[in-house]
């Protein structure tokens, strides 16, 4: 307390009699007021005041102490799970994109990455894992979901993609500077994370899917355990009794009847790992699996995380940030505050789960493992990318007398919105036409080779850019395979010169992409540009998404999962 404080507090003491004031007495004894005796019938009035008084300084005193016991409390405990976010790398691959792009309302979508990882470092994990042959070996990115939420938070997508997606794995270099080599074949998916982390992973999607990622959340076994059982229980419904396990010990184990059951701890893990008892026995099954869960739990999530239960936001809050490892722009808590009051914005019923669509593979050896279904699974990722609702029901649009500077709902917590039409071009630091070097190559046969190339298109291209003022263009005689035009590039200093090369041909920027397979610019005519002096116009984007997507809604509390046969009790 401050000497001015106790200075107060005598003068109040004094004021009413709670210690002795000059007269005579003994210590601690109260005097005899001056001026004789307190008029009649107020005998009681003074020392019941002085009682009164008491009461409220020590009310005062006790809540002031809360109070600063509480804020000081509230800053350790922030500090504590600030010093418990776990971060890693965003993108350690070489095609990046930067951040999501606001829309002419300065409405900026944000991206995603969500991975669980079947590490098994730790006892908990290995505890929980089984598998004991992959005690501290090198982790397995199982599951892989994209997070879309619109630029104007009126809905939400998820894209899964299953674990066994044969994918070219791009180059990824770790931190430390470490190389992991582009894949010179098909790669399973979930190995990416091996290539150096989660960064790696994030990389991989940003290659298939050319959708800028904006942040990547990572939770390993002991993590899904953990955010089951804070939030107490997350409901899940099967078609019939199921027990994952196989005449041979394998399965998850898990163990249900028939209906709905609130599951939680190792059940949940169970749930989430069940490939042997859901549908076919695929990972697609397990991907289903998945979505029902998630689903649900953001419904109960609704219900049970609300600002009035402090013990129950505090054990959602450490059980989430023990779990998680994220990229270094979610590194404090009031980002992933910020991040999670705009995930809050999209109604259950605005939220659609789907699932890449696929193909099992017909290449030698990957029986059974899957590629992503050509036209289709494109279709989803340019939905995703042009911020079109995977249910159909579109955005919900400004109004009409709207102005795009006063419009809208916040952007990313780590992306402030900003007018497109104010942001540099690559283009305007660009070496003039006359001095950037080109090299053309015909891939206008396609990925599948369904059509042969169109002969002397690599020179009908080059021609075209020697008109535009590139002089230093040179069509060459090696060829490549591409469905959609692109433009590659081997370092950043040829970036902008790229870029300048895409505008001269009408290319959009995101067909300009850095590779380590090319010495410089080269453009690889694709597909789509078969004929004429410009490519060929997209058709017009998909409204919702294609049915082999197998869209959930999240309002869809009614799902239940189809039992494989044989796994019945």
């Amino acid at each position: 307390m401050r000497h001015s404080d106790v200075r107060e507090e005598g003068a109040n003491a004094q004021a009413d009699g709670d210690i002795p004031v000059g007269g005579a007495g003994a210590p601690g004894t109260v005097p005899p007021p001056r001026g004789g005796s307190r008029p009649a019938g107020r005998a009681g009035a003074r020392p019941a005041r002085r009682g009164r008084r008491r009461v409220l300084r020590w009310i005062s005193c006790v809540l002031s102490l809360l109070i600063l016991g509480t804020a000081a409390a509230g800053y350790l405990y922030y500090r504590h799970l600030n010093g418990s976010i776990q971060t890693d790398a965003l993108n350690l691959g070489e095609n990046k994109l930067g951040g999501s792009k606001p829309n002419a309302f300065g409405q900026t979508p944000l991206n995603i990455l969500l991975i669980g990882s079947d590490a098994r470092n730790d006892a908990e994990n290995q505890a929980l894992g089984g598998a004991t042959d992959t005690f501290d070996g090198p982790p397995l990115a199982d599951v892989q979901m994209l997070l879309h939420l619109s630029a104007d938070r009126s809905n939400m997508s998820v894209v899964s993609m299953p674990r066994d997606t044969m994918l070219m794995m791009p180059k990824c270099t770790e931190p430390g500077g470490k190389v992991h080599p582009a894949s010179k074949g098909l790669v399973q998916t979930n190995e990416s994370i091996q290539r150096g982390g989660p960064g790696c992973t994030v990389a991989a999607w940003t290659e298939l899917t050319k959708i800028p990622i904006d942040h990547f959340m990572m939770i390993d076994f002991k993590g899904v355990v953990r955010m089951a059982d804070a939030i107490g229980g997350v409901p899940v419904c099967v078609e019939q009794n199921v027990h994952s396990r196989t005449r041979d010990g394998k399965g998850s184990g898990l163990k249900l009847p028939k209906g709905t059951s609130v599951i939680q701890g190792e059940t949940a893990l169970q749930w989430l790992r069940t490939r042997y008892g859901f549908e076919d026995g695929t990972d697609i099954g397990r991907t289903h699996a998945q979505h029902q869960y998630m689903n649900s739990m953001a419904r109960e999530f609704r219900k049970n995380a609300k600002l009035s239960n402090p013990v129950k936001l505090n054990s959602l809050a450490q059980a989430a940030i023990e779990a998680m490892v994220v990229d270094t722009g979610l590194n404090k808590i009031d980002k992933l505050f910020d991040l999670s009051m705009e995930l809050k914005k999209v109604p259950p019923g605005r939220i659609t789960m789907t699932t890449m669509p696929w193909i099992y593979s017909t290449k030698p050896g990957l029986d059974g493992r899957v590629e992503p279904k050509p036209g289709e699974a494109e279709d989803l990722f340019r939905m995703v990318r042009e911020d079109i609702a995977l249910d159909g029901q579109g955005s919900g649009s400004p109004s009409a007398s709207a102005t795009p500077a006063a419009t809208g709902a916040p952007a990313s917590p780590s992306a402030p919105a900003q007018q497109p039409s104010t942001a540099p071009t690559a283009a305007a630091t660009a070496a003039p036409p006359a001095k950037i070097a080109v090299t053309v190559r015909n891939s206008t046969g396609g990925k599948d080779g369904a059509q042969p190339k169109v002969k002397g298109r690599a020179s009908e291209v080059a021609a075209l850019l020697t008109g535009k003022g590139f002089t230093k263009v040179v069509a060459d005689t090696q060829t490549g395979a591409e469905d959609t035009s692109v433009i590659r590039y081997a370092n950043d200093a040829q970036a902008a010169d790229a870029a300048a090369v895409a505008t001269a041909l009408g290319l959009p920027a995101g067909s300009v992409q850095k590779s380590d397979q090319v010495a410089g610019i080269v453009v690889f005519v694709g597909k789509d540009w078969r004929t004429g002096g410009s490519p060929a116009a997209p058709p017009p984007a998909p409204t919702k998404a294609p049915d082999s997507a197998h869209a959930l809604n999240g309002d869809n509390d009614q799902a239940c999962m189809p039992i494989q046969p044989g796994f019945t009790w």
